[in-house]
């Protein structure tokens, strides 16, 4: 596998999943940070650079004053806001692709997201020929996961580097790899080769 047919797509590393954020994961900003360093040393790794955000206009009913945290959450990621951008750890990062997802809807996977020009995640990503995917950032129990199944589904190899991740909960993470890997996801530390 070369630099050219892979992608690292960089999930939802914003403000609003971070310490001091409307849905803070923990060590939040600490992956985001790892991130950061990370696609800075390795940008010469990957023929793409793929960023996703939460960018909610009016999701409807993810949206709750009283939410179960498992199908509705309070306000997050409000699109505009200076929580729903990339987490300032990331300012000098570039990404090839930005994507924004759940407007209008829930959507925890990147694949539900569009790029500037309207173009859908798969689409951008077999325009330019990428055959393998390293997913990072955060909720690893949620959109990480969501964004890594999709891929498999779609076809791609798919790396999760688990340093450069974190859950919501112990439990749910747990939960998350265990489906993960079930699927056929690879779950890697950061460190390891490109293989």
């Amino acid at each position: 596998m070369t630099a050219a047919s892979r992608a690292l797509i960089i999930v939802d590393v914003q403000p609003t999943f971070c310490e001091g954020g409307a849905l803070a994961v923990p060590g939040g900003n600490a992956v985001a940070a790892r991130v950061a360093d990370y696609a800075s040393a390795h940008r010469g790794d990957y023929e793409l650079v793929v960023t996703t955000q939460d960018w909610h206009i009016d999701p409807g009913e993810h949206f709750s004053d009283t939410p179960d945290f498992v199908d509705t959450w309070p306000p997050h990621g409000v699109a505009g806001t200076a929580e729903a951008e990339l987490h300032p750890a990331l300012a000098g990062l570039e990404p090839d692709v930005s994507v924004k997802k759940g407007q209008y809807a829930a959507a925890y996977s990147g694949f539900e997201g569009v790029d500037e020009t309207g173009s859908v995640l798969d689409a951008v990503l077999r325009y330019h020929g990428i055959e393998a995917l390293d997913v990072v950032g955060l909720a690893e129990s949620h959109c990480v996961k969501e964004t890594a199944l999709d891929g498999v589904q779609g076809g791609y190899r798919v790396r999760v580097l688990t340093d450069l991740t974190a859950p919501v909960s112990p439990e749910q993470g747990e939960a998350a790899r265990a489906a993960m890997a079930e699927a056929g996801v690879e779950l890697v530390p950061s460190d390891a080769d490109v293989g």
